[in-house]
């Protein structure tokens, strides 16, 4: 289930991890990277947005959806 933006847990980010599910996205690994740190750039706009609890703090967890690719800051 999908969270709000929250910026408690965001200033406690110690891990970013990015969902890719199948079809979307481009095949290229590094091309992947570079969307993915603009994503986590902007995590506020991202419809998937999940923070996992880590011993140390959270894991900001995107999962891409064709709207986050369309809508790239």
């Amino acid at each position: 289930m999908a969270d709000k933006f929250d910026p408690y847990r965001e200033a406690l980010v110690m891990e970013t991890k990015t969902i890719w599910p199948d079809g979307i996205g481009p095949a290229d690994a590094a091309e992947k990277r570079r969307l993915a740190q603009r994503l986590h750039a902007a995590p506020k706009e991202c419809a998937e947005l999940e923070y996992v609890r880590l011993t140390t703090g959270f894991c900001r967890q995107i999962t891409v959806t064709e709207k986050d690719l369309k809508e790239l800051p």
